[in-house]
């Protein structure tokens, strides 16, 4: 066979094109059976029920760009066979970077799931509840995304100007310093209200506290009372917190940390907001609080100690000490074995029940290999009975109590939702089956 020289041209021309296709065709199919197995896993493991407000594709409209999967903080999505799909539905926590992220609209935001229901509290356009003089912006009310949660803050506090406020210490009491609270919080310093913002945590931030380390955060701009617009583009977590603490310290903002809502009681001249610390009287009270709940206490003496934690933020901290996690789900395992992993730190594992239950088959697996390696020491059918200062005391499942040296503990038993707080104070909650959020 005879090539001349346009036919070689041709080849030329032809050959980095074919190069590029194979090498396409061949992540995809990577990615693909990547993402059947994640699926698989999960359906295995029963963790198929995604716990907050979570995305639903629409699969004709997906283009299979995978910008959702890549702005996923949790990674909780694949692509399967060149499409979206929510393959860990557990990982999910609502917060909408996989919608914001997506270039074709082919993603919404929905509440609860067709066997599972949702738990919404009722909400207007003005993000009034049902109760009058009490809002609710962000998270709470549906709103994971987070520049859209901000927004919700500030005109949350646009609509609290037109209500009248006498006889009362403030003109609005905001509950949560996450994305909703915070803007809401500078917003009321701009309009010269009388504010208060209290956060149960330590630090601020919300739900974007707790997302991995170096994970995309916010991939859009934000416009922000007093501050004005703000890009923020691929911003990291840590960066964007940050941010915040920049603008928490050079505006002064009122605001104030680790003091827990407890109870709002409703008297003739607006609210009493009683709290962890003290008791505030308000005309107005915004709930710019999250759905993740206030983090489930063991109940035991000692807990109330700084060493106690509810949450494993970095495990290098804990480097060569001695640490219980408390916990059955994946957040517990993945917990110790993430402490596992640092030098000279000895851990252990306890858990009230007899095996784990819904747990992912790899997390299993790997809890297994670390135990038979000595690096977790797992106690099953065990309660923590009393923390002390440098010890914990655990009754075991041959109910022996045992003392074992300890510096720190990390409780991961989940939280306690906020539903029935708001039920007590006569907010009507809704409940959604697979409902598509609110776009205010």
């Amino acid at each position: 066979m005879k090539f001349n020289v346009s036919d070689l041209t041709l080849i030329l021309y032809l050959a980095p094109f074919l190069l590029v296709l194979i090498l396409y065709l061949r992540h995809n199919r990577k990615l693909n059976r990547r993402g059947h197995e994640r699926l698989h896993e999960a359906r295995e493991s029963g963790m198929t029920e995604p716990a907050s407000i979570h995305p639903v594709i629409d699969l004709t409209r997906c283009c299979g760009s995978g910008a959702c999967v890549k702005a996923c903080p949790e990674k909780a999505l694949s692509l399967i066979n060149g499409k979206a799909v929510l393959t860990d539905p557990t990982h999910c926590i609502g917060h909408g970077a996989c919608l914001e992220a997506c270039p074709v609209e082919a993603i919404q935001l929905v509440f609860g799931t067709e066997k599972r229901g949702m738990d919404i509290p009722f909400v207007d356009p003005t993000f009034e509840t049902n109760v009058s003089n009490i809002f609710i912006a962000g998270e709470l009310g549906g709103m994971g995304l987070i520049r859209k949660a901000a927004i919700q803050g500030q005109q949350a506090i646009n609509s609290i100007l037109t209500k009248k406020n006498e006889g009362n210490d403030y003109d609005v009491i905001i509950v949560g310093a996450g994305p909703a609270g915070l803007s809401a919080t500078l917003a009321a310093k701009e309009q010269k209200l009388k504010y208060l913002t209290i956060e149960q945590e330590e630090s601020l931030g919300g739900a974007i506290f707790k997302y991995p380390r170096n994970k995309v955060a916010m991939t859009q701009p934000v416009t922000l009372p007093i501050i004005g617009k703000v890009e923020m583009y691929d911003i990291s977590k840590e960066e964007l917190l940050g941010f915040w603490l920049r603008v928490l310290r050079e505006q002064q903002l009122n605001v104030k940390f680790h003091e827990r809502m407890e109870t709002v009681e409703k008297n003739e001249k607006g609210y009493l907001v009683k709290t962890s610390k003290g008791n505030y009287q308000t005309a107005n009270v915004l709930l710019a609080i999250g759905r993740q709940g206030t983090p489930r206490k063991l109940d035991v003496p000692g807990e109330d100690q700084p060493k106690v934690v509810y949450r494993l933020i970095d495990p290098e901290q804990y480097k060569g000490q001695h640490v219980l996690v408390v916990g059955g789900g994946d957040s517990a395992i993945e917990a110790a074995l993430a402490l596992s992993e640092q030098p000279d730190t000895n851990v252990t594992l306890s858990y009230r029940s007899e095996a784990f239950g819904r747990v992912k088959a790899k997390n299993r697996d790997r809890l297994a290999q670390a135990e038979a390696e000595n690096r977790i020491s797992v106690q099953l059918k065990s309660n923590v009975k009393e923390i002390h200062l440098e010890t914990v005391s655990i009754e075991l499942a041959s109910q022996e109590t045992v003392e074992i040296p300890n510096i720190a503990v990390i409780i991961c038993a989940g939280g306690v939702l906020p539903t029935p707080f708001l039920k007590n104070i006569g907010v009507m909650v809704e409940t959604h089956y697979g409902t598509a959020i609110r776009a205010n």
